[in-house]
């Protein structure tokens, strides 16, 4: 694929074959990043898992650099009135369902309680492909609906291994601190290296490497690398 003149002289700053302290990848990616608007700064992390391995759950960043969630619940009763006085975007039942099978999707994050999941399930080729699907494992299939709509508030995001082992998220923005970026990084491969699982072999983590939207990717030294 060809690459702009831009893309290529960034690459051109960037040692491939090092392995940079968090630290200073984050300043070497910032330093990097070219387009004209804030662009996001996102960590992949490829693990050493099996074809029936995934690593998947969620965190809370220390700092957060997304503007309001529109939260949607899927709830009836006492728990779609916590939801409304929890200040959730949107909330229904049997309404939002056909609203969402009529192509309506101007939400971004979907909670259910575990009774509205029977129909709700039924939205998963709309929602599963636009990984909007409510899930137990992302804590988004709940009765605690007040507790989640706050942590969805606060940062919460998910993480998950795509099907070639590699976790794909976004830990920030150029336009923050670095220290804010690095933090977010931090928590995140600690969170990720968690999640190991038991019967996984060897090293746990292959590579990492941070990047912004435009910019080239610069490997980062974490400790199981060393």
């Amino acid at each position: 694929m060809k690459r702009g003149k831009k893309y290529e002289q960034a690459i051109g700053k960037v040692d491939r074959l090092k392995q940079y302290p968090v630290e200073e990848a984050v300043t070497l990616v910032k330093s990097l990043a070219f387009a004209k608007f804030d662009e996001t700064i996102e960590l992949s992390m490829n693990l050493n898992l099996k074809k029936s391995q995934t690593v998947r759950d969620t965190t809370v960043l220390p700092h957060q650099f997304t503007g309001e969630k529109k939260i949607l619940v899927f709830a009836k009763g006492d728990k779609a009135e916590e939801a409304r006085t929890a200040g959730a975007t949107f909330v229904g039942d049997d309404d939002l369902i056909e609203k969402i099978r009529g192509g309506w999707l101007d939400f971004d994050v979907a909670v259910a309680t575990p009774d509205m999941m029977k129909d709700v399930g039924r939205l998963g080729p709309i929602l599963g492909r636009r990984g909007l699907m409510p899930n137990p494992k992302t804590q988004t299939v709940t009765m605690d609906i007040a507790a989640a709509l706050q942590e969805l508030r606060q940062g919460r995001v998910e993480f998950r291994s795509d099907k070639t082992g590699v976790v794909h998220i976004a830990v920030g923005k150029v336009s923050m601190e670095p220290a804010q970026v690095v933090e977010n990084i931090n928590l995140v491969i600690k969170e990720v290296e968690r999640r190991r699982p038991p019967e996984a072999k060897g090293a746990f983590v292959k590579t990492v490497a941070v990047s912004s939207t435009m910019g080239p990717g610069v490997r980062v030294m974490t400790g199981e690398q060393g």
